[in-house]
């Protein structure tokens, strides 16, 4: 199986469930897989450093999932070998007082990284037409009832469009889009909901919370497939990964992500003739020494 093979970029109609949630990988081709992950990750230190230097375009690696779909050690597993000085993380929790005062894509804005820098979101804007929408929060905005006073389908296609045009203006504007969702399977979280409880060294990452967010499963995966459906393009794909194999996974996370920084292509900067001479003459008065 090949990165294509999870990838939609808005061409055609999409549904979650054409997207497996286990690749069914032999066990025994994992330690093949890892190693082609730490390639991936060799060559992800190498592009970054040229990203870095040139400093012409940045990138956005966005996570989404289910709990318990593994983003964090993702997260933690595949970007080991990036310079933390050129990456920023953030992680969208629940809004603020001051984030709800804004635009949804607002606090999205204040975490962009700068160009030549790679942000790495756990979570996204994309929980304000997921998390939002499953709970109906959006009838208790303080907002004109211009913007709300509509059906709850014609409400979250506006919000599709929004992000739409968001991430055009992005890619028009030097930036490029990674959108991954962890596709895990409804048995596969049990399991590791299960680990939490068991695990005493994982017991602070469970909460009741997570019980409530499962009984929603129908309702956040056709929020998923109308998501990823609307907001797929082909300049901003999304990449719906099957997450029960931990370590493949974070193979083809590793590939997508090898992907975007080869298409930026990024070069070191190259000096002009007059600052090439002063080199020469700094390295002679370093020699002559």
């Amino acid at each position: 199986m090949q990165l294509d093979d999870f990838c939609f970029d808005g061409k055609g109609t999409f549904s979650l469930d054409d997207y497996p949630t286990n690749a069914k990988i032999p066990k025994a081709q994992r330690e093949r897989y890892e190693a082609l992950m730490q390639e991936n990750i060799d060559r992800m230190a190498d592009l970054q450093d040229r990203l870095y230097a040139e400093g012409r375009e940045g990138v956005v690696i966005m996570f989404q999932a289910m709990d318990a779909a593994g983003k964090d050690s993702t997260i933690k597993r595949v970007m080991t070998g990036l310079n933390p000085q050129g990456v920023n993380v953030y992680s969208f929790k629940q809004p603020t007082h001051e984030e709800l005062a804004h635009d949804f894509l607002w606090r999205a804005v204040t975490h962009l990284p700068r160009r030549g820098y790679i942000g790495l979101f756990n979570r996204s804007y994309y929980e304000d037409v997921l998390v939002v929408r499953v709970h109906q929060m959006q009838h208790n905005y303080a907002m004109p009832k211009r913007t709300t006073d509509m059906s709850e389908a014609e409400f979250f296609s506006h919000r599709h469009r929004q992000i739409r045009d968001f991430e055009r203006y992005l890619w028009e504007n030097g930036y490029r889009l990674v959108k991954i969702m962890l596709n895990v399977s409804e048995k596969e979280q049990a399991k590791r909901f299960l680990e939490r409880i068991d695990n005493p060294a994982k017991n602070w990452k469970f909460s009741s919370s997570d019980l409530a967010e499962r009984a929603l499963w129908p309702k956040y995966r056709a929020a998923f497939t109308q998501v990823i459906g609307e907001t797929a393009t082909p300049e901003a794909p999304w990449y719906v990964i099957p997450a029960d194999q931990k370590w493949f996974a974070r193979y083809l996370v590793s590939e997508a992500v090898v992907r975007v920084l080869t298409e930026c292509d990024p070069q070191y900067p190259k000096l002009a003739e007059d600052q090439l001479d002063k080199l020469a003459e700094y390295r002679r008065q370093l020699t002559a020494e």
